[in-house]
C-alpha cells in the first residue's frame, strides 16, 4: 500500500545555508525597489505595466520609509529579497525573481517569528503563488477584503499564523 499521507515535501536542494539577515540601510533602498519591481512583475499578473510602473515611487518614497525593513544576503554579500514589518504584521516580503526558491522567503520569516512569534499578512487574492507559500509556511485564512488599501478592486486575503 502507498503512503496515505500525501506528498512529502522537502526543502529544495539549493538552499543557500549562509544567507544572511540584516536590517536595511537608506543606500539599500534603490536595489531593493528594483527587487521589488523584478519580483511582481513575475507574480502580480493582474497589474498592468502602467500601475506597476506608478506604483515604483511609493514604494521607494512611502513603504520602504514607512516599516522595519529586513534584507536577506546570499553568501556572495547579493540581496536575495526583504521584508518589510509592522509590528507582527508582514507589510511586504520580495525575493528577488532570479532568486525564489533557495530559502530567502523562508529565511525572513523564520526571522519575523523570532521577533514576533505570532504574524499577520495580507496577501492579493489573484496572487496564488504568494498564497500558497504563506499557507505551505503554516498561515491560515482569516478573512477577506473586496478592495486593497488604495480602494482597488483587488481582493485581499487576510492571514495569520499563530506564535
Amino acid at each position: 500500500m502507498g503512503d496515505r499521507r500525501g506528498p512529502q515535501r522537502h526543502p529544495p536542494l539549493s538552499i543557500n545555508k549562509k544567507m544572511n539577515i540584516r536590517e536595511r540601510n537608506h543606500g539599500d533602498d534603490l536595489a531593493l525597489v528594483d527587487i521589488w519591481l523584478r519580483s511582481v512583475r513575475a507574480t502580480h499578473t493582474f497589474l498592468t505595466e502602467k500601475e506597476i510602473q506608478a506604483m515604483y515611487p511609493q514604494v521607494l518614497n512611502t513603504y520602504l520609509p514607512s516599516v522595519r525593513v529586513w534584507v536577506c544576503e546570499d553568501d556572495a554579500g547579493e540581496v536575495a529579497g526583504f521584508m518589510g514589518l509592522n509590528g507582527n504584521k508582514v507589510e511586504m516580503l520580495f525575493v528577488d525573481a532570479n532568486k525564489r526558491g533557495k530559502g530567502a522567503g523562508r529565511r525572513l520569516l523564520n526571522f519575523a517569528r523570532s521577533l514576533h512569534g505570532t504574524l499577520l499578512v495580507d496577501v492579493n487574492e489573484q496572487n496564488p503563488q504568494a498564497h500558497g507559500f504563506y499557507k505551505h509556511y503554516g498561515f491560515e485564512d482569516v478573512g477577506r477584503s473586496a478592495y486593497d488599501d488604495s480602494g482597488r478592486p483587488f481582493p485581499i486575503i487576510h492571514m495569520k499564523l499563530a506564535g
